[in-house]
């Protein structure tokens, strides 16, 4: 066991873990074996300039539709071989999705969830050794706290709904709240495992380097800090944050995250290991000494931001009170800054939109976000669109 300086206690033995996220990397996606060592203080840019930059202006066509009738849908994990992992926020469960036939199959209900508000089963991530160990980590509110656990899915099982093995927690005591909870978890390229977590409604703590709420955390496989970390003793890696709900990094290996505001920005932000990114001193673009400015930000009635990915050169960003998609050019440059304006798609069109996730080449699944109490559902809803992206 290991303390963290928030008093937070950390559970279980640890796993050995590999990452090499390549040029179309997204949460969720199952990463190669190969990679830096987990030793490493975490990943960094190095733009590389046989790296040809994305268009400036983008295209998006939806290919189909893979499955309907998804139930509060929020996090989506890719398996070998093509097939799907998804949450349901409220109902705490994890369905198996068939890549091709869009067939689903119940895999079980994680013990524990206490669905509430924004808060309920949310990231999944498969660990990087998953053909050896079989482990699906998820994000979750209880009763008490947020927290996040692993549990081995028994791929040969033949009893649908009793596939998962009990939680092993690796960390609790995120502040949890009716509202901004996070949630978002991603294995990073340098085999560590990062969660993005929101303030709860309460902005102070985005600001106490004690808390874990308003964050994003790296930490082991096992849920430990790192001595690469900012402070040794702490799985914090940024703060200032208010609700973060989208993790990715681009092919140079630089985290991106996406962030609710308030009433007047949300921010797409570069994230740099200790930055103070300044909620709820600012919000949006202020030019502030001590605070990092997000390198694009949006009315919260055209974004709202959830799920990231990384795909042909772009950050692709599912907006759900904006409706739409958008797609953020890259430049490569140090200072992050985009290649073009943001471009917005299929706005109106599926409703709110939860998580986007790199499917290879230029492919994307993208999943709506409508039975999720604050949307209107049509019928079909919840679904995940196939896409092709430029």
């Amino acid at each position: 066991m290991a303390v963290l300086a928030a008093g937070t206690l950390l559970l279980t033995a640890g796993c050995s873990s590999g990452n090499g996220f390549g040029g179309t990397s997204g949460v969720g996606r199952l990463p190669s074996p190969s990679g830096p060592s987990p030793a490493a203080s975490g990943p960094s840019a190095s733009p590389s300039a046989s790296v040809a930059p994305p268009p400036a202006k983008g295209s998006v066509k939806v290919v189909s539709t893979l499955t309907e009738g998804l139930d509060s849908p929020w996090g989506l994990a890719e398996l070998p071989g093509g097939d799907l992992l998804v949450s349901s926020r409220d109902k705490g469960t994890i369905t198996r999705i068939d890549g091709k036939s869009g067939k689903k199959t119940l895999l079980g209900t994680v013990p524990g969830v206490s669905p509430g508000g924004e808060g309920g089963l949310l990231g999944i991530a498969l660990s990087p050794t998953y053909g050896s160990d079989h482990l699906v980590y998820a994000y979750f509110t209880t009763a008490s706290d947020n927290r996040i656990a692993r549990m081995q899915y028994d791929e040969n099982g033949t009893t649908p709904g009793r596939l998962l093995g009990a939680p092993d927690t690796i960390l609790r005591g995120i502040p949890k709240g009716s509202i901004h909870n996070g949630g978002r978890i991603a294995f990073g390229p340098d085999h560590m495992l990062y969660a993005g977590t929101g303030e709860t409604g309460d902005s102070g703590l985005a600001q106490d380097k004690k808390s874990l709420a308003g964050k994003i955390l790296r930490m082991t496989p096992d849920g430990r800090p790192l001595h690469g970390n900012p402070a040794a003793d702490s799985v914090v890696y940024s703060y200032g944050h208010r609700n973060v709900e989208g993790l990715a990094w681009d092919g140079q290996k630089q985290l991106w995250a996406s962030e609710f505001g308030q009433d007047t920005w949300d921010e797409l932000n570069r994230i740099v290991p200790g930055g103070n990114y300044g909620w709820p001193e600012v919000e949006g673009k202020a030019g502030k000494p001590g605070f990092i400015d997000p390198v694009a930000q949006w009315k919260p009635s055209e974004a709202s931001p959830s799920g990231i990915a990384f795909a042909k050169g772009s950050i692709w960003m599912a907006s759900l009170r904006g409706e739409r998609l958008w797609r953020i050019p890259l430049s490569g440059r140090a200072d992050g800054e985009p290649l073009a304006a943001p471009q917005a798609f299929l706005k109106g069109k599926y409703g709110r939109l939860r998580t986007v996730l790199a499917a290879g080449g230029n492919k994307l699944w993208l999943v709506t976000s409508n039975t999720d109490t604050r949307g209107t559902p049509k019928p079909g809803d919840d679904r995940i669109l196939v896409l092709e992206v430029r």
